[in-house]
């Protein structure tokens, strides 16, 4: 398995002040790492290639889809773009969003595979890719190399940072409608510039997808303020059960709950941060009823707990500090099994502070 590469060159940085010349992207100050190259020379000997992401797509996985779509359209290559689930209405009007089709099943031929933050084929419900030659592109800590390319780099703030850098690498033109599909990456993957992904290569990286044609703002607003009614309900109904102790929180909504509000599963992204957000509180978790009995959790920290380590033991994975994964029900057995874990995580935190 091939080692996260722990020491990334930076992007770099922008000049300071406003330019009116049109944006051309910086070249990285050193070349890409082996993989990258070798990932690059495959796009330009293929022809067709099929690019998609993990099943309940997130604003890094539409994204980057998006952005990997558009640098092979550049490379004169055929890309089709396929996720398991239906894409989330706030990722919609993201450009080209239409191109991305939705199945279970693929069929080639294709050259390559291109899987963007995957853990392994399972994780895109997707049926048929084991026949492909695959090009796996990661940036969690549970980042596993099942491909056969495998590019997994822990300290890119997304995966579209990558893509970002294989489309310089690639000599290709960062387009406004590519800068803001990548944009859409970083915004959402460091939680708005809140997670512990985000250092100074991270805004310099936004700064030059803001000067590629990116809008900030247009993006901001529909990312965060473009809710259903449906998901305010269901925020509604998660914080009447909402706890906290010791540097913990815990929230869930049961099935029933989601019947009663129309909330659909995209409605329970975002849920867990208002837990993590009461102060004191160093981790959350959010626990969901589906309706076959079992529990979907999803995992925040502000950093003294790791709640990635914690999400791989149990099946699950993600970054340091934000995570999921899937326990078996009812839900006081799943909520009793994850306090358990997160207690154990965090039992030093009180004595570390004093």
């Amino acid at each position: 398995m091939e080692e996260c590469n722990r020491n990334p060159a930076e992007l770099p940085r922008a000049a300071r002040g406003v330019s009116a010349k049109p944006f051309t992207a910086s070249p990285l100050p050193h070349e890409l790492p082996p993989v990258a190259a070798e990932i690059l020379r495959t796009l330009h000997q293929g022809e067709r290639f099929l690019v998609c992401s993990h099943s309940r797509p997130d604003g890094d996985a539409v994204g980057s889809i998006l952005a990997m779509g558009m640098l092979l359209d550049q490379l004169g290559k055929r890309a089709d773009l396929v996720s398991a689930d239906r894409i989330p209405e706030i990722y919609r009007k993201l450009p080209g969003a239409e191109r991305i089709q939705t199945a279970l099943r693929v069929h080639g031929p294709y050259d390559a595979v291109i899987l963007l933050e995957c853990d392994g084929l399972d994780r895109t419900r997707l049926r048929g890719l084991e026949d492909f030659f695959l090009i796996n592109i990661d940036h969690h800590v549970s980042g596993n190399a099942f491909g056969d390319l495998n590019w997994i780099d822990c300290q890119a703030a997304s995966v579209g940072e990558l893509v970002y850098r294989l489309a310089l690498g690639a000599g290709a033109r960062i387009t406004p409608e590519m800068a803001n599909c990548l944009y859409t990456t970083v915004l959402t993957d460091t939680g708005g510039f809140c997670y512990g992904a985000t250092r100074a290569s991270t805004f310099a990286l936004a700064r030059d997808l803001t000067l590629a044609g990116a809008d900030p703002i247009r993006i901001a607003q529909e990312v965060y303020f473009s809710l259903a009614a449906s998901k305010l309900l269901l925020l509604g109904a998660a914080l009447s059960h909402l706890h906290h102790a010791d540097h913990l929180a815990w929230l869930w909504v049961t099935q029933e709950e989601m019947m009663r509000t129309c909330a659909s599963e995209e409605d329970c992204e975002g849920v867990v941060n208002y837990a993590l957000s009461i102060s004191g509180v160093e981790a959350a978790v959010f626990l969901r009823e589906l309706p076959e009995g079992i529990i979907r959790l999803s995992l925040r920290s502000k950093g003294r707990v790791t709640v990635a380590a914690l999400a791989e033991r149990l099946g699950g994975g993600g970054h340091e500090n934000a995570a999921g994964c899937t326990l078996p029900g009812p839900l006081d057995r799943a909520t009793d099994e994850i306090l358990a874990e997160l207690r154990s995580a965090a039992a030093g935190l009180a004595c570390a502070k004093d």
